[in-house]
Protein backbone atom coordinates (compact mmCIF):
# COMPACT_ATOMS: atom_id res chain seq x y z
CA UNK A 1 0.00 0.00 0.00
CA UNK A 2 1.03 3.75 -1.15
CA UNK A 3 1.49 5.72 2.13
CA UNK A 4 0.33 8.92 0.16
CA UNK A 5 -3.07 6.98 0.63
CA UNK A 6 -2.95 7.93 4.17
CA UNK A 7 -2.08 11.37 3.80
CA UNK A 8 -4.04 13.72 6.00
CA UNK A 9 -6.15 15.90 5.07
CA UNK A 10 -7.12 17.50 1.25
CA UNK A 11 -5.56 20.22 -1.19
CA UNK A 12 -3.02 21.74 0.76
CA UNK A 13 -4.69 25.37 -0.65
CA UNK A 14 -8.16 24.42 1.32
CA UNK A 15 -8.26 26.17 5.06
CA UNK A 16 -9.25 24.69 7.64
CA UNK A 17 -11.08 26.24 10.87
CA UNK A 18 -9.85 27.01 14.10
CA UNK A 19 -12.95 27.81 15.24
CA UNK A 20 -14.52 26.10 18.84
CA UNK A 21 -17.60 27.45 18.33
CA UNK A 22 -20.56 25.08 17.55
CA UNK A 23 -21.56 24.00 14.29
CA UNK A 24 -24.21 25.39 12.79
CA UNK A 25 -27.69 22.67 13.31
CA UNK A 26 -28.70 22.89 10.27
CA UNK A 27 -25.31 21.24 9.36
CA UNK A 28 -25.35 18.25 11.64
CA UNK A 29 -26.42 15.64 9.05
CA UNK A 30 -25.78 12.06 8.38
CA UNK A 31 -21.91 12.69 7.84
CA UNK A 32 -21.11 14.56 10.73
CA UNK A 33 -23.21 12.45 13.07
CA UNK A 34 -21.84 9.67 11.83
CA UNK A 35 -17.96 11.16 12.72
CA UNK A 36 -19.22 11.89 16.15
CA UNK A 37 -20.18 8.00 16.91
CA UNK A 38 -16.94 7.23 15.21
CA UNK A 39 -14.38 9.28 17.12
CA UNK A 40 -16.86 9.80 20.63
CA UNK A 41 -16.58 6.01 20.57
CA UNK A 42 -16.52 3.06 17.66
CA UNK A 43 -18.86 3.98 15.34
CA UNK A 44 -22.51 3.40 14.91
CA UNK A 45 -25.49 1.36 12.49
CA UNK A 46 -26.76 3.61 10.18
CA UNK A 47 -30.31 3.47 11.92
CA UNK A 48 -27.87 5.13 15.19
CA UNK A 49 -26.61 7.67 12.54
CA UNK A 50 -29.86 8.25 11.58
CA UNK A 51 -31.12 8.64 15.57
CA UNK A 52 -28.06 11.21 16.34
CA UNK A 53 -29.52 13.28 13.07
CA UNK A 54 -32.92 13.20 14.52
CA UNK A 55 -32.17 14.61 17.80
CA UNK A 56 -29.25 17.60 16.65
CA UNK A 57 -25.96 18.36 17.91
CA UNK A 58 -26.51 19.23 21.66
CA UNK A 59 -29.14 16.57 22.59
CA UNK A 60 -26.86 13.69 20.99
CA UNK A 61 -23.48 15.40 22.62
CA UNK A 62 -25.26 15.05 26.19
CA UNK A 63 -26.36 11.83 25.61
CA UNK A 64 -22.82 10.51 24.48
CA UNK A 65 -21.31 12.47 27.49
CA UNK A 66 -23.81 11.45 30.16
CA UNK A 67 -23.51 8.03 29.77
CA UNK A 68 -24.15 7.26 33.17
CA UNK A 69 -27.75 7.88 32.96
CA UNK A 70 -28.28 5.07 30.07
CA UNK A 71 -28.71 1.62 31.69
CA UNK A 72 -26.37 -0.98 31.35
CA UNK A 73 -26.67 -4.62 32.89
CA UNK A 74 -22.62 -5.49 32.13
CA UNK A 75 -21.15 -8.52 32.89
CA UNK A 76 -19.34 -6.96 35.90
CA UNK A 77 -16.16 -9.05 36.24
CA UNK A 78 -17.07 -9.98 39.71
CA UNK A 79 -16.54 -14.12 39.05
CA UNK A 80 -12.73 -13.11 38.53
CA UNK A 81 -10.28 -14.44 41.28
CA UNK A 82 -8.83 -12.04 43.15
CA UNK A 83 -6.75 -14.68 45.03
CA UNK A 84 -4.92 -16.08 42.75
CA UNK A 85 -1.69 -14.25 42.98
CA UNK A 86 -2.65 -13.07 46.89
CA UNK A 87 1.08 -12.93 48.81
CA UNK A 88 1.67 -15.84 51.55
CA UNK A 89 0.33 -15.96 54.69
CA UNK A 90 1.82 -15.54 58.00
CA UNK A 91 1.74 -18.73 59.16
CA UNK A 92 2.47 -19.95 54.93
CA UNK A 93 6.10 -17.25 55.14
CA UNK A 94 7.09 -19.21 58.61
CA UNK A 95 6.94 -22.92 57.25
CA UNK A 96 8.27 -21.89 54.16
CA UNK A 97 11.69 -20.07 55.87
CA UNK A 98 11.42 -23.53 57.96
CA UNK A 99 11.54 -25.68 54.59
CA UNK A 100 14.02 -23.45 54.00
CA UNK A 101 16.48 -23.48 57.05
CA UNK A 102 15.64 -27.55 56.90
CA UNK A 103 16.74 -28.05 53.13
CA UNK A 104 13.27 -29.46 53.15
CA UNK A 105 13.56 -30.16 49.26
CA UNK A 106 10.36 -31.90 48.81
CA UNK A 107 8.30 -28.86 51.04
CA UNK A 108 10.06 -26.15 48.86
CA UNK A 109 9.39 -28.49 45.38
CA UNK A 110 5.54 -28.24 46.46
CA UNK A 111 5.84 -24.92 47.03
CA UNK A 112 7.15 -23.58 43.63
CA UNK A 113 4.93 -25.78 41.86
CA UNK A 114 1.66 -24.48 43.82
CA UNK A 115 3.23 -20.94 42.43
CA UNK A 116 3.69 -22.50 38.95
CA UNK A 117 0.02 -23.54 39.03
CA UNK A 118 -1.16 -20.37 40.16
CA UNK A 119 0.70 -18.12 37.40
CA UNK A 120 -0.56 -20.22 34.78
CA UNK A 121 -4.20 -19.65 36.55
CA UNK A 122 -3.29 -16.16 36.33
CA UNK A 123 -2.55 -16.18 32.47
CA UNK A 124 -5.57 -17.64 32.15
CA UNK A 125 -7.63 -15.40 33.76
CA UNK A 126 -5.85 -12.09 32.32
CA UNK A 127 -7.21 -13.36 28.72
CA UNK A 128 -10.19 -14.02 29.63
CA UNK A 129 -10.47 -10.24 31.41
CA UNK A 130 -9.03 -9.26 27.87
CA UNK A 131 -11.69 -11.10 25.99
CA UNK A 132 -14.96 -9.70 28.83
CA UNK A 133 -13.12 -6.02 27.73
CA UNK A 134 -13.63 -6.81 24.32
CA UNK A 135 -16.80 -8.09 24.60
CA UNK A 136 -17.86 -5.15 27.07
CA UNK A 137 -16.58 -2.57 23.81
CA UNK A 138 -18.58 -4.30 21.42
CA UNK A 139 -22.01 -4.42 23.47
CA UNK A 140 -22.20 -1.44 25.73
CA UNK A 141 -24.98 1.67 25.12
CA UNK A 142 -21.94 3.61 26.11
CA UNK A 143 -19.71 3.94 23.95
CA UNK A 144 -17.32 6.49 25.31
CA UNK A 145 -17.06 5.14 28.47
CA UNK A 146 -15.32 2.65 27.11
CA UNK A 147 -13.43 4.84 24.23
CA UNK A 148 -12.37 7.07 27.39
CA UNK A 149 -11.29 3.65 29.48
CA UNK A 150 -9.02 2.62 26.41
CA UNK A 151 -7.64 5.86 25.93
CA UNK A 152 -6.46 5.90 29.92
CA UNK A 153 -4.95 2.53 29.33
CA UNK A 154 -2.76 3.99 26.42
CA UNK A 155 -2.14 7.29 28.50
CA UNK A 156 -1.52 5.82 32.14
CA UNK A 157 -0.17 2.45 30.39
CA UNK A 158 0.96 -0.76 32.44
CA UNK A 159 1.48 -4.15 31.09
CA UNK A 160 0.82 -7.44 32.38
CA UNK A 161 3.84 -8.72 31.76
CA UNK A 162 5.58 -6.95 34.15
CA UNK A 163 3.63 -7.04 36.91
CA UNK A 164 2.10 -10.82 36.38
CA UNK A 165 -1.65 -10.20 38.71
CA UNK A 166 -4.57 -10.08 36.35
CA UNK A 167 -6.45 -8.48 38.99
CA UNK A 168 -4.72 -5.67 39.22
CA UNK A 169 -4.86 -4.89 36.05
CA UNK A 170 -9.00 -5.50 35.88
CA UNK A 171 -8.68 -3.05 39.03
CA UNK A 172 -7.14 -0.54 37.23
CA UNK A 173 -9.68 -1.03 34.31
CA UNK A 174 -12.16 0.12 36.19
CA UNK A 175 -10.45 2.35 37.88
CA UNK A 176 -10.04 4.11 34.65
CA UNK A 177 -13.58 3.66 33.48
CA UNK A 178 -14.69 5.49 37.07
CA UNK A 179 -12.45 8.65 36.16
CA UNK A 180 -13.43 7.89 32.20
CA UNK A 181 -15.12 11.69 31.51
CA UNK A 182 -14.31 12.48 35.24
CA UNK A 183 -11.52 14.41 37.12
CA UNK A 184 -7.72 14.23 35.75
CA UNK A 185 -6.79 15.43 39.07
CA UNK A 186 -8.41 12.84 41.10
CA UNK A 187 -7.55 10.16 38.62
CA UNK A 188 -3.68 11.47 39.11
CA UNK A 189 -4.34 10.89 42.89
CA UNK A 190 -5.64 7.68 42.58
CA UNK A 191 -2.78 6.60 40.10
CA UNK A 192 -0.18 7.14 42.78
CA UNK A 193 -1.81 4.42 45.13
CA UNK A 194 -2.93 2.09 42.07
CA UNK A 195 -1.47 -1.33 43.26
CA UNK A 196 -0.69 -1.96 39.01
CA UNK A 197 1.11 1.07 38.39
CA UNK A 198 3.05 0.62 42.12
CA UNK A 199 4.45 -2.44 40.92
CA UNK A 200 4.95 -1.98 37.08
CA UNK A 201 7.28 1.09 38.15
CA UNK A 202 8.89 -0.37 41.48
CA UNK A 203 7.45 2.16 43.44
CA UNK A 204 7.05 -0.73 46.08
CA UNK A 205 10.76 -0.88 45.79
CA UNK A 206 11.20 2.77 46.80
CA UNK A 207 12.85 3.56 50.35
CA UNK A 208 13.34 6.32 52.20
CA UNK A 209 16.90 6.87 52.19
CA UNK A 210 16.82 5.04 48.64
CA UNK A 211 13.65 6.81 46.80
CA UNK A 212 13.34 5.11 43.28
CA UNK A 213 12.90 7.73 40.34
CA UNK A 214 10.61 5.92 38.08
CA UNK A 215 7.03 6.68 39.20
CA UNK A 216 7.85 10.20 39.67
CA UNK A 217 9.91 10.45 36.63
CA UNK A 218 6.84 9.00 34.48
CA UNK A 219 4.02 11.40 36.32
CA UNK A 220 5.77 14.08 34.92
CA UNK A 221 7.06 13.62 31.57
CA UNK A 222 4.49 11.38 30.49
CA UNK A 223 1.47 11.37 32.78
CA UNK A 224 1.13 14.91 33.11
CA UNK A 225 4.01 17.18 31.77
CA UNK A 226 5.63 16.15 29.09
CA UNK A 227 9.57 16.57 28.26
CA UNK A 228 11.21 19.90 28.96
CA UNK A 229 8.58 21.36 31.62
CA UNK A 230 10.49 19.69 34.82
CA UNK A 231 13.89 19.19 35.53
CA UNK A 232 16.06 16.28 36.68
CA UNK A 233 15.97 17.96 40.44
CA UNK A 234 12.39 17.85 40.48
CA UNK A 235 12.24 13.99 39.54
CA UNK A 236 14.48 13.50 42.42
CA UNK A 237 12.33 15.86 44.71
CA UNK A 238 9.19 14.10 43.46
CA UNK A 239 10.48 10.43 44.29
CA UNK A 240 11.39 11.15 47.64
CA UNK A 241 7.99 13.11 48.48
CA UNK A 242 6.06 9.28 46.59
CA UNK A 243 8.21 7.78 49.53
CA UNK A 244 5.86 5.24 51.64
CA UNK A 245 3.46 5.08 49.11
CA UNK A 246 3.21 1.31 48.30
CA UNK A 247 0.65 -1.57 48.43
CA UNK A 248 0.18 -4.88 50.20
CA UNK A 249 -1.91 -7.16 48.09
CA UNK A 250 -4.54 -5.39 46.72
CA UNK A 251 -4.57 -2.36 48.97
CA UNK A 252 -2.58 1.00 48.77
CA UNK A 253 -0.62 1.47 51.86
CA UNK A 254 0.88 4.61 53.61
CA UNK A 255 4.22 3.39 55.35
CA UNK A 256 4.76 6.14 57.07
CA UNK A 257 8.01 4.99 58.26
CA UNK A 258 9.17 4.77 55.11
CA UNK A 259 8.24 8.21 54.04
CA UNK A 260 10.97 10.74 53.89
CA UNK A 261 8.90 13.89 55.64
CA UNK A 262 11.78 16.59 54.72
CA UNK A 263 11.50 19.78 53.31
CA UNK A 264 11.83 19.55 49.13
CA UNK A 265 11.50 21.65 46.06
CA UNK A 266 9.08 20.52 43.35
CA UNK A 267 8.55 22.74 40.43
CA UNK A 268 9.82 25.65 42.10
CA UNK A 269 7.72 25.09 45.49
CA UNK A 270 9.40 24.51 48.77
CA UNK A 271 7.20 22.19 51.29
CA UNK A 272 7.05 18.66 53.05
CA UNK A 273 5.30 17.32 50.16
CA UNK A 274 4.23 14.16 49.95
CA UNK A 275 2.73 12.42 47.01
CA UNK A 276 -0.67 14.13 47.10
CA UNK A 277 1.22 17.80 47.10
CA UNK A 278 3.70 16.12 44.82
CA UNK A 279 0.59 15.78 42.64
CA UNK A 280 -0.88 19.18 43.31
CA UNK A 281 2.08 21.23 42.52
CA UNK A 282 1.89 19.18 39.20
CA UNK A 283 -2.18 20.40 39.17
CA UNK A 284 -1.26 23.90 38.97
CA UNK A 285 0.95 24.28 36.13
CA UNK A 286 -0.87 25.55 33.15
CA UNK A 287 2.10 22.86 31.26
CA UNK A 288 0.02 20.14 32.91
CA UNK A 289 -3.63 21.42 31.16
CA UNK A 290 -2.04 21.77 27.73
CA UNK A 291 -0.30 18.21 27.96
CA UNK A 292 -3.46 16.62 28.43
CA UNK A 293 -5.69 18.74 25.87
CA UNK A 294 -2.69 17.82 23.43
CA UNK A 295 -3.07 14.02 24.42
CA UNK A 296 -7.23 14.35 23.97
CA UNK A 297 -6.52 15.70 20.87
CA UNK A 298 -4.55 13.92 19.29
CA UNK A 299 -6.75 10.36 20.58
CA UNK A 300 -10.29 12.37 19.62
CA UNK A 301 -9.74 14.63 16.44
CA UNK A 302 -5.90 14.75 14.78
CA UNK A 303 -2.51 14.26 14.54
CA UNK A 304 -0.24 16.64 16.30
CA UNK A 305 2.06 17.76 15.38
CA UNK A 306 1.94 16.79 11.64
CA UNK A 307 4.41 19.51 10.00
CA UNK A 308 1.92 21.27 7.94
CA UNK A 309 1.87 25.09 9.10
CA UNK A 310 -1.53 25.29 8.60
CA UNK A 311 -3.15 22.13 9.98
CA UNK A 312 -0.42 22.84 12.88
CA UNK A 313 -1.45 26.20 13.47
CA UNK A 314 -5.69 25.50 13.92
CA UNK A 315 -4.05 22.45 16.06
CA UNK A 316 -1.95 24.52 17.72
CA UNK A 317 -4.83 27.32 19.03
CA UNK A 318 -7.58 24.49 19.34
CA UNK A 319 -5.78 22.82 21.94
CA UNK A 320 -4.53 25.65 23.98
CA UNK A 321 -8.72 26.48 23.94
CA UNK A 322 -9.05 23.30 25.37
CA UNK A 323 -6.04 23.60 27.71
CA UNK A 324 -8.45 27.20 28.95
CA UNK A 325 -11.18 24.95 29.25
CA UNK A 326 -9.65 22.18 31.03
CA UNK A 327 -7.76 24.80 33.99
CA UNK A 328 -11.09 26.75 34.42
CA UNK A 329 -13.51 23.30 35.10
CA UNK A 330 -10.45 22.14 37.52
CA UNK A 331 -9.47 19.43 35.41
CA UNK A 332 -12.96 18.25 34.77
CA UNK A 333 -12.81 16.21 31.22
CA UNK A 334 -16.51 16.55 30.29
CA UNK A 335 -16.63 20.00 29.81
CA UNK A 336 -13.44 19.99 27.22
CA UNK A 337 -15.58 16.57 25.28
CA UNK A 338 -18.21 18.74 25.04
CA UNK A 339 -16.57 21.90 23.62
CA UNK A 340 -14.38 19.47 21.19
CA UNK A 341 -18.11 17.85 19.90
CA UNK A 342 -19.94 20.70 19.14
CA UNK A 343 -16.95 22.79 17.65
CA UNK A 344 -16.71 23.56 14.23
CA UNK A 345 -12.81 22.28 13.89
CA UNK A 346 -14.18 18.97 14.97
CA UNK A 347 -16.33 18.75 11.96
CA UNK A 348 -13.91 20.26 9.54
CA UNK A 349 -13.21 18.18 5.95
CA UNK A 350 -9.71 17.78 7.48
CA UNK A 351 -10.61 16.00 10.41
CA UNK A 352 -13.62 14.04 9.35
CA UNK A 353 -12.30 10.51 7.70
CA UNK A 354 -8.40 11.13 8.27
CA UNK A 355 -7.90 8.98 11.19
CA UNK A 356 -6.38 5.87 11.23
CA UNK A 357 -8.41 3.28 13.30
CA UNK A 358 -6.26 1.54 16.03
CA UNK A 359 -6.99 -1.97 15.98
CA UNK A 360 -9.44 -2.17 18.55
CA UNK A 361 -11.37 0.52 16.76
CA UNK A 362 -11.48 -1.56 13.56
CA UNK A 363 -12.53 -4.65 15.43
CA UNK A 364 -15.01 -3.89 17.74
CA UNK A 365 -16.19 -0.85 15.38
CA UNK A 366 -16.54 -3.90 12.17
CA UNK A 367 -18.94 -5.44 14.51
CA UNK A 368 -20.76 -2.03 15.98
CA UNK A 369 -21.46 -0.55 12.56
CA UNK A 370 -22.03 -3.17 10.53
CA UNK A 371 -23.95 -5.32 12.81
CA UNK A 372 -21.65 -8.71 12.05
CA UNK A 373 -21.74 -11.77 14.23
CA UNK A 374 -18.89 -11.27 16.94
CA UNK A 375 -18.06 -15.50 15.87
CA UNK A 376 -15.25 -15.61 18.47
CA UNK A 377 -14.08 -12.98 21.12
CA UNK A 378 -10.67 -15.33 21.77
CA UNK A 379 -10.47 -14.50 17.86
CA UNK A 380 -10.74 -10.85 17.96
CA UNK A 381 -8.69 -10.54 20.96
CA UNK A 382 -5.78 -12.44 19.26
CA UNK A 383 -6.35 -10.56 15.87
CA UNK A 384 -6.12 -6.81 17.75
CA UNK A 385 -2.63 -8.47 18.92
CA UNK A 386 -2.10 -9.56 15.76
CA UNK A 387 -2.26 -6.17 14.54
CA UNK A 388 -0.61 -4.41 17.45
CA UNK A 389 -2.82 -3.41 19.84
CA UNK A 390 -2.98 -6.48 22.77
CA UNK A 391 -4.97 -4.93 25.64
CA UNK A 392 -3.45 -4.84 29.04
CA UNK A 393 -0.17 -5.71 27.14
CA UNK A 394 0.42 -2.12 25.83
CA UNK A 395 4.78 -2.44 24.67
CA UNK A 396 6.11 -0.09 26.97
CA UNK A 397 5.11 3.45 29.48
CA UNK A 398 4.65 5.18 26.61
CA UNK A 399 1.60 3.12 25.47
CA UNK A 400 0.71 2.85 21.59
CA UNK A 401 1.92 5.58 19.06
CA UNK A 402 -1.20 5.15 16.98
CA UNK A 403 -1.66 6.65 13.93
CA UNK A 404 0.31 5.53 10.77
CA UNK A 405 1.72 3.23 13.07
CA UNK A 406 -0.56 0.58 13.00
CA UNK A 407 -0.66 0.27 8.96
CA UNK A 408 2.16 -2.02 7.69
CA UNK A 409 1.89 -4.92 5.00
CA UNK A 410 1.60 -7.22 7.83
CA UNK A 411 -0.94 -5.80 9.98
CA UNK A 412 -2.85 -4.90 6.76
CA UNK A 413 -3.03 -8.51 5.85
CA UNK A 414 -4.66 -8.98 9.23
CA UNK A 415 -7.10 -6.30 8.92
CA UNK A 416 -8.20 -7.47 5.83
CA UNK A 417 -8.75 -11.61 7.35
CA UNK A 418 -10.35 -10.21 10.06
CA UNK A 419 -12.94 -8.45 8.70
CA UNK A 420 -13.26 -11.31 5.97
CA UNK A 421 -14.03 -13.52 9.62
CA UNK A 422 -16.81 -11.37 10.69
CA UNK A 423 -18.42 -11.04 7.55
CA UNK A 424 -18.19 -14.19 6.18
CA UNK A 425 -16.83 -17.04 8.60
CA UNK A 426 -14.18 -17.54 6.71
CA UNK A 427 -10.93 -17.68 8.23
CA UNK A 428 -7.10 -17.91 6.79
CA UNK A 429 -7.35 -21.50 7.32
CA UNK A 430 -10.72 -23.39 7.70
CA UNK A 431 -14.08 -21.54 8.74
CA UNK A 432 -15.75 -20.88 11.52
CA UNK A 433 -17.96 -23.60 12.85
CA UNK A 434 -21.31 -21.55 13.23
CA UNK A 435 -20.37 -19.40 9.95
CA UNK A 436 -23.35 -21.14 8.27
CA UNK A 437 -25.85 -20.20 11.26
CA UNK A 438 -24.30 -16.91 12.44
CA UNK A 439 -24.61 -15.33 9.17
CA UNK A 440 -24.12 -11.53 8.38
CA UNK A 441 -27.43 -10.21 7.45
CA UNK A 442 -27.55 -7.02 4.80
CA UNK A 443 -31.18 -6.72 4.92
CA UNK A 444 -31.24 -4.75 8.10
CA UNK A 445 -28.34 -2.32 6.48
CA UNK A 446 -30.59 -1.92 3.10
CA UNK A 447 -33.83 -1.01 5.25
CA UNK A 448 -31.73 1.68 7.66
CA UNK A 449 -30.00 3.04 4.56
CA UNK A 450 -33.48 3.81 2.77
CA UNK A 451 -34.29 5.65 5.76
CA UNK A 452 -30.74 7.80 5.78
CA UNK A 453 -30.93 8.11 1.94
CA UNK A 454 -34.65 8.87 0.02
CA UNK A 455 -34.27 6.51 -2.87
CA UNK A 456 -31.54 4.46 -2.48
CA UNK A 457 -32.58 0.83 -2.23
CA UNK A 458 -31.34 -2.62 -3.30
CA UNK A 459 -32.74 -2.57 -7.26
CA UNK A 460 -31.07 0.69 -7.41
CA UNK A 461 -27.49 -0.37 -7.32
CA UNK A 462 -25.88 2.82 -7.92
CA UNK A 463 -27.70 5.06 -5.32
CA UNK A 464 -27.38 1.73 -2.79
CA UNK A 465 -23.71 2.01 -3.52
CA UNK A 466 -23.69 5.39 -2.63
CA UNK A 467 -25.39 5.18 0.01
CA UNK A 468 -23.32 2.19 1.60
CA UNK A 469 -20.41 4.19 1.02
CA UNK A 470 -21.19 7.07 2.80
CA UNK A 471 -22.12 4.90 5.51
CA UNK A 472 -19.15 2.47 5.39
CA UNK A 473 -16.22 4.87 4.17
CA UNK A 474 -17.88 8.37 4.84
CA UNK A 475 -17.98 9.66 1.36
CA UNK A 476 -19.52 8.42 -1.32
CA UNK A 477 -16.62 8.78 -4.53
CA UNK A 478 -13.95 7.10 -3.50
CA UNK A 479 -11.67 6.37 -6.51
CA UNK A 480 -13.07 2.87 -6.38
CA UNK A 481 -16.63 3.94 -7.04
CA UNK A 482 -17.38 2.63 -10.45
CA UNK A 483 -15.19 -0.02 -10.07
CA UNK A 484 -17.62 -1.35 -7.13
CA UNK A 485 -20.44 -0.43 -9.39
CA UNK A 486 -19.74 -2.49 -11.84
CA UNK A 487 -18.38 -5.74 -9.79
CA UNK A 488 -22.25 -5.64 -8.69
CA UNK A 489 -24.02 -4.87 -12.00
CA UNK A 490 -21.51 -8.11 -13.17
CA UNK A 491 -23.24 -10.19 -10.83
CA UNK A 492 -26.70 -9.55 -12.18
CA UNK A 493 -27.10 -5.76 -11.07
CA UNK A 494 -28.67 -6.70 -8.17
CA UNK A 495 -27.69 -6.29 -4.57
CA UNK A 496 -29.12 -9.07 -2.79
CA UNK A 497 -27.15 -11.43 0.49
CA UNK A 498 -24.43 -12.91 -1.61
CA UNK A 499 -23.46 -9.95 -3.67
CA UNK A 500 -23.71 -7.72 -0.98
CA UNK A 501 -21.41 -9.73 1.30
CA UNK A 502 -19.25 -9.84 -1.63
CA UNK A 503 -19.46 -6.21 -1.83
CA UNK A 504 -18.92 -5.40 1.51
CA UNK A 505 -15.52 -7.88 1.89
CA UNK A 506 -14.15 -5.09 -1.07
CA UNK A 507 -15.15 -2.06 0.50
CA UNK A 508 -13.56 -2.99 3.86
CA UNK A 509 -10.60 -3.98 2.22
CA UNK A 510 -10.00 -0.28 0.57
CA UNK A 511 -7.50 1.73 2.36
CA UNK A 512 -10.32 4.35 3.19
CA UNK A 513 -12.09 1.63 5.58
CA UNK A 514 -8.54 1.85 7.59
CA UNK A 515 -9.69 5.42 8.19
CA UNK A 516 -12.38 6.94 10.69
Amino acid sequence: MNNATFEPGGPAARAITSSMQPIKKADFQFEQARHLLWRAGFGGTAGQIQALVSWGLDKSVEHLLNYDKVPFEAATGESFDKDIMRPLGEEERRLYRKAQQAKDEDALAKARLARQNAEQADRTQMREIQTWWVKRMIETPRPLEEKMTLFWHGHFATSYRTIEDSYHMFAQNNLFRKHAVGNFGEMLFAIIRDPAMLAYLDQNDSRKNKPNENLAREIMELFSLGVGNYTEKDIKEGARALTGYTFRDDEFMFEKNNHDAASKVILGKPASHDGDSFVRTILEQRECAVFIATKLYRYLCADYPTGSKKRDAAAKSVISDLAATLMASRYEIKPVLRKLFQSQHFYDPHIVGEQVKSPVQLVVGAVRSLNTPVRDLTFLSEACNAMGQNVFFPPSVKGWDGGRSWINTSTMFVRQNTLVFLLSGRRSQGRDGLSDVEKYDATKLFSELADAYPGASADDVEKMVDAILAFTLGRTQPASRQTLVDFVKARGGKLDQKSTVELMLLITALPEYQLC
